[in-house]
């Protein structure tokens, strides 16, 4: 299963590659990133150093400043070397055929709070899907992350505004990110889910916030198994 942290470092790789096909040298990426984006120099150096990514909108404007596609800059679906543009943009009587990728469809249920228990539903219909390459063990489904308690000052970090796919099929373990809820009050959290001599805790990424006592009427829905900025 690939973890957020994967995640992180292969966007880092594709904005390095990004980067260095626009003649943008290492030493002053960081700078530049942060003209095209509008963010601090250090938020951009964040994102080089696979330590967290852009929102959807700092996304697509870097999509846009690079000339790289969205889809590939965001998830690697497509392959945007420059080679491959070349090929491409040749005169030629043969045409360039992109093979689809495996794709799954997933509804995106009621939002849950990163920052407090918010309301939450069980995995059901849904009126909007979005995709994903994840196969998954279990009935998944999105979540949107709402608050500031999984933003962390480094490291990995889910801000406000990122979709995360939850698998309950995913077994949770000491250390995962996870989705957990109260079935008496049907409220839920997104947290990172601590073992502590057998006594769970649901801490959040935000050292700003404290962690949760995890009693027996807590319920883990499942395990974050992808973020993204779709939204």
């Amino acid at each position: 299963m690939v973890q957020i942290e994967d995640l992180r470092a292969a966007f880092a790789a594709r904005l390095k590659k990004a980067l260095a096909e626009n003649h943008i040298e290492p030493w002053g990426a960081g700078v530049r990133l942060s003209k095209m984006t509008g963010v601090t120099p250090k938020a951009a150096s964040k994102w080089l150093n696979g330590e967290a990514m852009p929102g959807p909108a700092k996304m697509r404007s870097l999509s846009e400043e690079l000339n790289v596609p969205l889809a590939w800059l965001q998830n690697g679906f497509e392959d945007t070397s420059m080679n491959s543009r070349s090929v491409a943009s040749a005169p030629s009587n043969l045409a360039m055929v992109e093979q689809p990728a495996v794709m799954y469809r997933y509804p995106v249920v009621s939002t849950v709070a990163a920052g407090a228990w918010a309301e939450a539903v069980e995995p059901g219909f849904s009126d909007r899907y979005e995709t994903s390459d994840y196969k998954a063990k279990g009935r998944a489904f999105w979540l949107e992350v709402a608050g500031d308690s999984m933003t962390a000052p480094s490291g990995v970090s889910v801000p406000e505004g990122m979709l995360i796919l939850v698998d309950p099929g995913v077994e949770a373990r000491h250390g995962k990110l996870v989705v957990a809820k109260l079935p008496s009050s049907n409220e839920a959290t997104f947290k990172k889910l601590i073992d502590d001599a057998g006594q769970l805790y649901l801490k959040p990424l935000n050292p700003g916030y404290s962690m949760i006592k995890c009693t027996d009427d807590c319920k883990i829905i499942g395990v974050a198994v992808r973020v993204t900025g779709f939204l």
